[in-house]
C-alpha cells in the first residue's frame, strides 16, 4: 500500500479536502485505484449531531456513516463509495481505546496517548486503506487527509502516528504533502513568510515535506518557488501552485499543468503513465443554455447543501446547461422573488423553522406549473401542501412540527430513540419503481439503490385518500414511500431520499437531470409566449 498524507498550515479553510481529491483524480487517471481517509481531530464520533451551519454539510456514506463534506468531494472526484472506515474522528479513536481498556486488552498497562492512542490511529489508518474499493480489489494508494491546522492541540496525536510510519514505512511508500497559504500583500507581491513558519512547525514535529502546494490567488512564479524551496529544503519542482479556480473540478487540470503527478509518481517509484484525459473532457463541457434555480432552505451557506449545489452542476454539464442557484430564505422569501426563476427546489432538514415558506413555495410551484423538485423534507413538505390544498385537510402537518392531522408520521422504529447520534435512518435502501412513473423513466432501471437520512415518513393511514386526489406515490422500500409525483404537471417529483450523495461529474443523479431539462424546457416555453 502506497500512502499519500496530506496536512494543511497556516489557516483553515484553505481546500485540503479538494487538493487530496484533486491529487486521487490524477492517479486514478493514469490508471490506479485510489482510495481515500479523512481525519477529523474533533471529540465527535461523526458529524451526525453537528449544526450544518457550523460545520457544513453531513455527508452521507452507503453504509450510513454521517461524515465530513470532504469525504462527499472524495466520492465526487474518484468515483467510489466509501464507507464510516473511511473517517477517523478523535471520538472513534479514543472510544475504541476506552472499550479495549475496559476489556483489559492491555492487560493491566497504563494507557497513554503514546503508543495506546497513536497505535489506534495506524491501526484505522491500515484498516480502512484495505477495504476493498470494490469487489475483491483493493486500493494501490491510500490518500490520508489530517484535518485542522498543523500546531492545533486536537491534531497532535494524529501527526505522531503519521510520524511513526513514516519511520517504519519504506520510502518509496509514503508521500507527506502540505498544503499552505502564500497571500498577496497590497502591492501585489508574494510572501512566503507563513509556509515557512508552517513547515517550520512541522518539522518540530518530526515531519519533512515532500511536496509544499500553495494556495494563491494567482499562479506562484518560478522565483517565489525557489525561495520557498531555499527555506524548505523542498525541491523547486515540488512547490506546487494551486490558484484559485471558478469551478473545483479545473483544480485536478491545473495541478496536472503544475507537474504534481510526476512529483508524486516519482517519490512512490510508481510509472507515470499518459492520463485518461475523459474525465478532463468531461468537466470542461461548454454550456449553451442557462438557468436559474431557486433553493427555498433555512439556511443560507452553501456548505450545508453542497452536495445539492454539485448535483446540479453535473445534471447541468451534462445537459449543456449552467444552473444559477437563487438561496432564498425560508422565513422571509416572498412570491415576488419565485416569479422569474425556472425551477424551485426544497432541500432536506430537520425544525419548524422557515416550515411556512416552503409550503408557500411549493404550492406556487404545484399551481403555476413551474418545476420543483422536493428532497427528504422537501418531499414530506410536498405531502403535505397536498394534503392541505388539493385534499382539503387544512391542518395537515407533520408530527415533527406538533399538533395536526399528522400525515407525516415517525417512524415505528424511531418513537423510543433516545440517543440522536447515528440512529435515524440512514445509507443505502434498494427502492421500487412503479412503471409508466417519471422517477422510472428517469432511472430507466428497477429497483434502485438510494441514500436516506430521516427519522419520519409518509402516515399509511393518509395514502389511500392522498392517491385517490391526484399523488402518485411511484416509489416504496418495504411499504415506506419513496417518492411522489404529480401526473399532469410538467415536472413535480420529490424523494425521501437523497439522490444528491450518489451524484458525480461523470454519473449525474437521474432526478437531477430530469429537474435540469425540465427547468431549461420551461424556460424556453416561458420565452416563447
Amino acid at each position: 500500500m502506497k500512502y499519500i498524507v496530506v496536512t494543511g498550515g497556516v489557516m483553515s479553510g484553505l481546500g485540503k479536502g479538494i487538493t487530496t481529491a484533486s491529487i486521487g483524480r490524477l492517479l486514478k487517471n493514469r490508471g490506479y485505484r485510489v482510495t481515500a481517509v479523512k481525519i477529523d481531530p474533533y471529540l465527535n464520533i461523526d458529524a451526525g449531531t453537528m449544526n450544518p451551519a457550523q460545520h457544513g454539510e453531513v455527508f452521507v456514506l452507503s453504509d450510513g456513516g454521517e461524515v465530513d463534506l470532504d469525504l462527499g468531494n472524495y466520492e465526487r472526484f474518484l468515483d467510489i463509495n466509501l464507507k464510516s472506515i473511511h473517517n477517523i474522528t478523535t471520538g472513534k479513536v479514543y472510544r475504541n481505546v476506552i472499550d479495549k481498556e475496559r476489556r483489559g486488552d492491555y492487560l493491566g498497562a497504563t494507557v497513554q496517548i503514546i503508543p495506546h492512542i497513536t497505535d489506534e490511529i495506524r491501526h484505522c489508518i491500515a484498516k480502512a486503506a484495505q477495504e476493498e474499493i470494490e469487489p475483491g480489489k483493493q486500493a494501490d494508494i491510500c490518500l490520508v487527509e489530517v484535518g485542522g491546522t498543523v500546531g492545533d492541540i486536537e491534531s497532535m496525536p494524529f501527526l505522531e502516528a503519521i510520524r511513526q510510519m513514516h519511520a517504519e514505512i519504506a520510502r518509496e511508500d509514503m508521500v507527506l504533502v502540505h498544503v499552505t497559504l502564500v497571500p498577496v500583500d497590497t502591492m501585489g507581491d508574494l510572501k512566503t513568510k507563513p509556509t515557512q513558519h508552517s513547515v517550520k512547525a512541522l518539522r518540530e514535529l518530526g515531519l519533512h515535506p515532500d511536496i509544499i502546494v500553495g494556495r494563491c490567488k494567482v499562479v506562484i512564479g518560478p522565483q517565489t518557488k525557489k525561495k520557498i524551496s531555499a527555506f524548505t529544503d523542498v525541491p523547486a519542482k515540488a512547490v506546487i501552485s494551486a490558484k484559485d479556480v471558478p469551478d473545483i473540478y479545473h483544480v485536478p487540470m491545473e495541478m496536472e499543468k503544475e507537474g504534481i503527478a510526476d512529483v508524486v509518481t516519482g517519490y512512490l517509484n510508481l510509472k507515470n503513465s499518459e492520463p485518461d484525459t475523459e474525465w478532463y473532457r468531461t468537466v470542461s463541457q461548454e454550456y449553451t443554455n442557462r438557468i436559474t434555480v431557486a433553493i427555498v432552505s433555512k439556511y443560507g451557506i452553501e456548505d450545508v447543501y453542497i452536495s445539492i449545489k454539485e448535483a446540479l452542476k453535473h445534471a447541468g454539464r451534462a445537459l449543456s446547461t449552467e444552473v444559477d442557484i437563487r438561496w432564498l430564505d425560508a422565513e422571509t422569501c416572498t412570491i415576488q422573488q419565485l416569479a422569474d426563476v425556472d425551477g424551485i427546489l426544497v432541500p432536506g432538514g430537520f425544525g419548524k423553522r422557515g416550515i411556512d415558506g416552503k409550503l408557500q413555495a411549493i404550492r406556487y410551484a404545484r399551481e403555476k406549473q413551474i418545476p420543483y423538485l422536493g428532497l427528504c423534507l422537501g418531499f414530506q413538505l410536498a405531502v403535505i401542501e397536498f394534503a392541505r390544498d388539493v385534499v382539503g385537510i387544512a391542518d395537515a402537518t407533520s408530527e415533527e412540527m406538533g399538533g395536526g392531522s399528522h400525515v407525516i408520521a415517525i417512524l415505528p422504529e424511531q418513537e423510543d430513540v433516545v440517543d440522536l447520534g447515528g440512529t435515524m435512518r440512514l445509507g443505502d435502501c434498494s427502492i421500487d419503481l412503479e412503471k409508466g412513473t417519471r422517477i422510472t423513466d428517469l432511472y430507466g432501471a428497477n429497483p434502485i439503490v438510494e441514500r436516506h437520512r430521516h427519522r419520519y415518513e409518509v402516515n399509511p393511514e393518509y395514502i389511500p385518500t392522498l392517491e385517490e386526489a391526484g399523488l402518485v406515490f411511484s416509489g416504496t422500500c418495504a411499504n415506506r414511500m419513496e417518492v411522489c409525483e404529480i401526473a399532469d404537471h410538467p415536472f413535480f417529483l420529490a424523494t425521501q431520499f437523497h439522490p444528491e450523495f450518489r451524484s458525480s461529474p461523470t454519473h449525474p443523479s437521474p432526478p437531477y437531470l430530469g429537474f435540469v431539462a425540465a427547468c431549461r424546457k420551461n424556460k424556453i416555453t416561458t420565452q416563447t409566449r
